[in-house]
C-alpha cells in the first residue's frame, strides 16, 4: 500500500493476537474474528514496524466499538443487501481486479492511475472489495461479519476494483496502465518481489489479479508484459483450507491469475472505501469529495455487512 497500511488488516480479534488489556466480549468471541498473528513476526519491514502501534491501537478501538454494538448472532438483524446495483452505462465495461495485501492504499494509487488516463468525478471506478474465492455466500464481510460471511474464511483476499471501458484497443490500454501501476507496488528483496506490507500476511494478502478467462484472457499478455520483474504468474483456483492449510498461500514473488468469470467480486463496506493511509492522511476531495461522489453514482452502498463508524 506504498507504505499507508490498514490499522484493521493484519489484526486478528481472537485468541493470541489480542493486544488489548482485556480479551474481547464474548459477543465477539462467538463470531470467531480473526486476523494473522504474522503481523508481529520478525520479518516485518521496518515502515510496517512503525506503523505497528498505530495500526494496534485503531483495532483496539474498532473492538471497542464492536463490543458495545454487536448483539449475539441469533439476534442480530442485518439488511439483506440489494440484488443489484446496476449504473447507466454508454459503453462497454469490463471490470478487472488486483490484489497485493491491505486494499486502503492500494485504492488510492488506482484512484490516481483512473486520474493518470482522463478519468475524474464519476468516472472513477476504483472500489475495494473481496474476490478470489471459491466459496458463495449470502453477503461477504470484513472480520466483524457473522460467521460463514467472513472473506478470508470464503478463500477471498483484499482486492481493488477497477473497470476498463471502451473497445478492445481502449481496453488494452488501460489495462496496460492499472498493470504497471500494479506491478510498482511491489520491491525487490533476496528472495523476490515483495509487497509493501508483509507484516499483514496471510491468503487473505495473498497477490491476486482477475481478468475474464485468467491465464487463457487476451489480457493476460498485457500482465506477463507489465511483469518487468519477472514474478511468477500461476493460475488460481481460489484459496480453499485443507486441515487448516489454505491451498493458495501469501508467498512471496507469486500472484494468483484468476478468472473473474468464475471468482466473483464483492463490494467492502463503505468505511473501507476512499480511506486514508495509516500514517499518511489522503487529502479530503479523496477520502470526502470522491466517496460521496461513488455513493451518489452507485458504486458505493450499503452491502448488508457491519460498517464501522471510521
Amino acid at each position: 500500500m506504498l507504505g499507508t497500511h490498514s490499522p484493521s488488516c493484519g489484526q486478528r480479534l481472537e485468541g493470541s493476537c489480542w493486544r488489548g488489556s482485556a480479551q474481547p466480549a464474548a459477543q465477539l468471541r462467538q463470531h470467531q474474528h480473526h486476523i494473522p498473528c504474522s503481523a508481529a513476526r520478525d520479518t516485518v519491514a521496518s515502515e510496517g514496524m512503525a506503523k505497528a502501534g498505530v495500526r494496534q491501537a485503531a483495532a483496539a478501538a474498532m473492538l471497542a466499538w464492536a463490543a458495545v454494538s454487536f448483539q449475539p448472532a441469533n439476534a442480530m438483524s442485518l439488511p439483506t443487501p440489494p440484488q443489484t446495483h446496476a449504473r447507466p452505462q454508454t459503453e462497454d465495461v469490463t471490470p478487472v481486479w488486483f490484489g497485493n495485501g491491505c486494499f486502503w492504499g492500494r485504492q488510492k494509487d488506482f484512484v490516481d492511475a483512473e486520474k493518470g488516463i482522463g478519468r475524474k468525478g464519476e468516472n472513477v471506478s476504483a472500489v475495494v472489495g473481496y474476490a478470489g474465492g471459491p466459496k458463495k455466500a449470502k453477503r461477504v464481510c470484513y472480520y466483524t461479519g457473522l460467521p460463514g460471511s467472513v472473506y478470508e474464511d470464503l478463500g477471498h483476499a483484499e482486492v481493488v476494483q477497477v473497470d476498463l471501458k471502451g473497445n478492445a484497443e481502449a481496453s488494452e490500454d488501460q489495462m496496460r496502465r492499472f498493470a504497471e501501476t500494479y506491478f510498482s507496488q511491489f520491491r525487490k528483496t533476496p528472495k523476490g518481489m515483495q509487497r509493501l506490507d508483509p507484516q499483514d500476511a496471510g491468503p487473505a494478502y495473498r497477490n491476486v489479479v482477475g481478468i475474464p478467462g485468467g491465464v487463457r484472457s487476451p489480457l493476460f499478455k498485457i500482465l506477463e508484459e507489465q511483469n518487468v520483474n519477472k514474478m511468477q504468474l500461476v493460475e488460481g483456483q481460489g484459496n480453499v483450507y485443507q486441515r487448516g492449510k489454505p491451498s493458495e498461500d501469501d508467498k512471496v514473488n507469486v500472484v494468483y491469475i484468476m478468472d473473474s468469470e468464475k471468482m466473483s467480486f464483492h463490494l467492502a463496506e463503505s468505511y473501507h472505501q476512499f480511506h486514508n493511509g495509516i500514517g499518511k492522511p489522503f487529502p479530503a476531495d479523496y477520502t470526502r469529495s470522491q466517496k460521496q461522489t461513488a455513493k451518489k453514482v452507485g458504486r458505493i452502498y450499503s452491502t448488508g455487512c457491519p460498517d464501522l463508524p471510521f
